[in-house]
């Protein structure tokens, strides 16, 4: 039932994403603002189905600490499932994500419309750190950049190992940090496309104040994000354990 529920929420999901990229297309003469409705509707119809036909539920934990303005959001990364979710939290959110995605018809032209910033992977550190540079400039703008640490999607359990470039444009933008913990890598693993049930946790900590020294500001980032990781993946493999007798997801 586990397989067969998952065909069908994944069947589902990419075709609500082909169904809005073809009514958004008016959408493309409109405000930025017209198309994050749109991924918003994406992001809500997706958690409906995950409930609905897999039986994930979601919490989102601490919203209210959630400042407003620009800010710099450093979250876990075990999923592609939270590029999409956590959109629909932010007014004027930004992500920094592979060039190659620009590249693909009609969503390269939403991409582009809401100004996310693209990087070429492999481009050089010159690359980089003009990249980082433009991300500072967006967050100074008033934008809220979702950026992962640790520079791709981790498995549950694993090492973390956190780059340096989130303390680069936190210290360039002189903004505050919301750190963010999860644990959807038990319920949307990366490559493979099952989907198990349970409670995905979201939770939102305490943001770091800006101005931090670097060392201390990654420190801190760190210990924040996997101290309260752990936690909650524990958590979901306890449950899980007593929903199947199984613990997807698992280090590696």
């Amino acid at each position: 039932m586990i397989f067969l529920r998952s065909l069908i929420l994944n069947v589902l999901f990419y075709l609500v994403l082909v169904l809005l990229c073809i009514v958004a297309l008016p959408a493309l003469l409109l405000p930025r603002g017209a198309l994050m409705a749109i991924e918003a509707a994406w992001a809500n119809t997706s958690l409906f189905l995950m409930r609905v036909i897999c039986n994930i539920r979601i919490e989102f934990r601490g919203v209210e600490k959630i400042p407003a303005g620009p800010l710099v959001v450093a979250s876990k990364h075990q999923s592609f499932w939270e590029t999409v979710a956590l959109v629909r939290f932010f007014e004027h959110p930004l992500f920094i994500i592979k060039r190659e995605l620009m590249m693909i018809p009609v969503v390269g032209w939403y991409l582009k419309k809401v100004g996310m910033i693209s990087v070429e992977r492999g481009g050089g550190p010159r690359s980089l750190i003009k990249t980082l540079k433009r991300a500072a400039a967006e967050v100074k703008l008033g934008r809220q950049l979702v950026i992962f640490p640790e520079g791709t999607r981790t498995a549950p359990g694993a090492e973390p190992s956190y780059k340096a470039g989130v303390a680069q444009i936190y210290a360039e933008s002189g903004v505050a940090c919301l750190p963010i913990a999860l644990n959807s890598g038990l319920f949307w693993p990366r490559r493979t496309f099952m989907r198990y049930p349970g409670t995905l946790v979201v939770e939102f900590l305490d943001p770091l104040p800006p101005g931090l020294p670097r060392d201390e500001f990654m420190t801190r980032l760190r210990e924040a994000i996997e101290t309260a990781t752990t936690r909650i993946v524990e958590a979901g493999r306890a449950e899980q354990a007593k929903l199947f007798g199984g613990v997807p997801g698992a280090k590696g």
